[in-house]
């Protein structure tokens, strides 16, 4: 699933998983991204694990790859 920097991920539930298994999901990325959601909605994800604020879709990035919001993926509502 994972291999250093890198390794890749299916989708976005197996990043938050990584983030939070690394404890890493609260902690702030290094530079503010803005996300456009699957709602439409667009916001500032701050963490590696950011939730959307219109719809609660979960966003999750890994360390590796937090310099481009293209990094980003869903992982689910709520997650």
């Amino acid at each position: 699933m994972h291999n250093g920097c890198n390794g890749s991920f299916e989708n976005g539930k197996q990043i938050v998983n990584k983030v939070r298994m690394m404890g890493f999901a609260e902690q702030p990325i290094p530079m503010p991204l803005e996300v456009k959601c699957e709602c439409g909605e667009s916001f500032e994800m701050t963490n590696f694990e950011d939730k959307c604020p219109k719809c609660n879709m979960v966003y999750g990035v890994t360390p590796c790859h937090a310099f481009a919001a293209t990094n980003m993926m869903p992982a689910g509502i709520n997650y």
